[in-house]
């Protein structure tokens, strides 16, 4: 999901916890992998971005990720892709 979708699922009625929720949980109930992925828990499998805002105050600020983990590997640390020599095998 591309992050300025984000402000479109917002101008059309939701809320921004529920345009989260429609990207992370509620994706992963659909697709019925709600068991692996779609929030943060032990055991789980885990992509995370951290934003220097609140996105319930501002969902605008999902368009300016600061911090981007995958698989436990860091690409981008205070909004500057890192070096990776070698991509790490997925899931």
């Amino acid at each position: 999901m591309l992050a300025r979708q984000f402000a479109t699922m917002v101008e059309w009625g939701m809320t921004p916890a529920q345009a989260i929720r429609a990207a992370t949980s509620s994706a992963a109930d659909l697709l019925g992998w709600s068991d692996r992925v779609g929030s943060v828990q032990p055991g789980r499998f885990a992509d995370l971005v951290a934003v220097s805002a609140n996105p319930l105050e501002d969902i605008t600020t999902l368009q300016h990720v600061a911090f981007v983990m995958k698989g436990g590997v860091v690409y981008k640390r205070e909004g500057r892709p890192l070096n990776q020599e070698k991509a790490p095998e997925t899931r």
